[in-house]
């Protein structure tokens, strides 16, 4: 039997001349560059190393741009939120053992936040492969098991006739639902050594879809149509499936209110009548989901933040649409639906039917009220002013980035991130560092908008040195950094918890004239120009610094029981 695809496999008479006639001088590396190219790559993040010169040589006879950061895993950080905004592939080239560890914090902010990244490493050559001890520069006894707990999967390449299929794979694994980083690793004398592999030009790496099973949605579909009290929480994978219209679409037609996690931020309209917005670390809010009789989870593992630190125990029936199998049930019994969020919304859309429910709305404003009044009770005018400020300075479409810092945690429960995919957090794996290389990616990811990084002043110095990767690509970043004079929610956690804090305090440069002696201009603001201050600088082309000297404070933990509400 002839099938139509067999026809597609066929090489063109071109392909055929070219496979005949390779370009002398090619290596491992160049394979490896090819087969990014005809994958559908255009940028790279990394940083070259002994073992990886081959790769980061033959980017110089390519097409594709290199963005080159100081830390790998600044690096790590910046391809991540290429993938985030892209939805593609972000490659990460990275040489071997210190190199390639660097990458580790990175790669497991993008496996928590489902971030498509492929991480392709040297490795010692081959000779050493095994675990051995045979004394290589930057040999690891088995590099690869460094990252298996972390990545979707890992791909050792022994040979050069591996390369393009190595590559294929991992990139296929990345951009199949769940989204995650992945790792290709290479020995140095597989890049170095001269080939004679045809050119390659046809890449095939289509990502699996993961539709949900027809009568697990029925039964979904059902529990909907009859539930009296429906909710849904919305999560990252939501936003990570580009599923937001779609979610939008089956609230207003079963008039279910719907509350966002800290990922899925963005995920549905925030001054939508049905929306419950983030706060999710508020007993209120908690109290709104365990009333439900039918709680519709989509994109969402019901972790430790989304869960209100695991105090959340639901009364009513869970359904859970999760693209990780892992994910579902971890936390509570429910109806696990294993597929992509985009597919399973459509599915349940083409199911049910219209349900209507008027007193819906009146619910959803009567339980911000109450947050609201919480809020307002305990005098954080400081704070909400500049988070505020923060939100009208920036650009309704223009993404933003934020480190682990109070204002972020703020940001969290209490900014409207006006679209879909806007807003970023480390709050997956919770590392510090992130913000200001994640927005560095972004920005080379899509130049049509400013991009905003927000850091308080400890996470601020792990990322320093990209101050000069910002200036030397001219990217279109503002950071924010709030300086209150050392790791500012640490030490509120010390303090409330054994009545001082150890460790917390830091010596801290001149943030202004730091970089300033990049070339990055600066300026140092207050609580009442900021707005101004970073409207300004967000219109400016090319990269900049806002520094804002405060000590913000959190709003009252309300995990810990009904009590804690008042």
């Amino acid at each position: 039997m002839t099938h139509d695809h067999d026809l597609v496999l066929r090489p063109t008479d071109e392909q055929m001349t070219a496979a005949l006639n390779p370009p002398p001088g090619r290596n491992g590396g160049d394979l490896v560059v090819e087969t990014l190219a005809g994958l559908g790559a255009t940028t790279v993040f990394g940083l070259p190393g002994q073992h990886a010169l081959g790769m980061f040589d033959a980017l110089r006879g390519s097409d594709l741009r290199y963005v080159g950061l100081r830390l790998e895993n600044n690096a790590g950080f910046a391809a991540d939120a290429y993938g985030r905004i892209t939805g593609e592939a972000a490659p990460l080239l990275l040489s071997t053992g210190p190199g390639a560890l660097m990458s580790l914090a990175a790669l497991q902010e993008a496996a928590a936040a489902s971030a498509p990244v492929l991480a392709i490493s040297s490795q010692i050559p081959v000779a050493g492969l095994g675990g051995g001890r045979h004394g290589y520069l930057h040999e690891l006894p088995d590099q690869a098991s460094s990252f298996r707990g972390v990545v979707k999967s890992v791909h050792t390449v022994r040979t050069q006739s591996q390369i393009p299929s190595a590559i294929a794979a991992a990139w296929q694994s990345a951009l199949t639902a769940p989204h995650g980083p992945v790792w290709v690793e290479i020995p140095q004398d597989v890049l170095l050594a001269e080939t004679s592999i045809p050119v390659v030009t046809g890449v095939d790496a289509t990502p699996e879809e993961l539709p949900p099973r027809p009568e697990l949605t029925a039964v979904a579909a059902d529990a909907l149509m009859k539930a009296d009290r429906p909710v849904i929480v919305a999560g990252g994978g939501v936003v990570r499936a580009d599923a937001s219209r779609k979610l939008r679409q089956l609230a207003e037609k079963l008039s279910v209110p719907v509350v966002t996690t800290f990922g899925g931020k963005g995920a549905f309209p925030w001054n939508h009548p049905l929306s419950l917005r983030s706060w999710l670390e508020d007993r209120h809010t908690t109290d709104f989901l365990e009333d439900a009789d039918v709680l519709l989870v989509i994109g969402s593992g019901l972790g430790e933040l989304s869960s209100n630190h695991h105090t959340f125990q639901p009364r009513g029936r869970v359904i859970q649409i999760e693209a990780d199998a892992g994910k579902l049930e971890s936390n509570h019994p429910a109806l696990g639906i294993h597929a992509d969020a985009r597919l399973a919304l459509q599915a349940l859309l083409e199911t049910v039917g219209t349900r209507e429910d008027d007193t819906a709305p009146a619910r959803v404003r009567e339980l911000l009220d109450r947050v609201g009044k919480r809020i307002a009770a305990q005098e954080l005018t400081l704070e909400q002013d500049v988070l505020a400020s923060v939100r009208r300075a920036l650009p309704p479409r223009a993404p933003s980035f934020w480190d682990m810092t109070i204002l972020s945690y703020w940001a969290w429960s209490a900014f409207d991130a006006r679209h879909p995919n806007t807003m970023h957090s480390a709050q997956g794996a919770g590392g510090l560092g992130y913000a200001f290389p994640a927005a560095l990616g972004a920005a080379a990811a899509d130049p049509t908008y400013p991009v905003l990084a927000v850091s308080g002043d400890g996470g601020a110095l792990y990322s320093v040195a990209e101050l000069a990767t910002a200036r030397q690509y001219d990217l279109n970043v503002t950071w924010l950094i709030v300086d209150d004079g050392g790791y500012g929610i640490l030490r509120e956690y010390m303090t409330d918890a054994f009545g001082q804090a150890t460790g917390t305090e830091l010596s801290r440069p001149d943030f202004v004239a730091l970089a300033e002696s990049f070339g990055v201009p600066g300026v140092r603001t207050s609580p009442g120009a900021l707005e101004g201050d970073l409207a300004k600088a967000l219109a400016t082309p090319g990269p900049s610094v806002v520094v804002l000297p405060a000590v913000l404070r959190m709003f009252a933990p309300t995990h810990l029981g009904p009590d804690s509400c008042s």
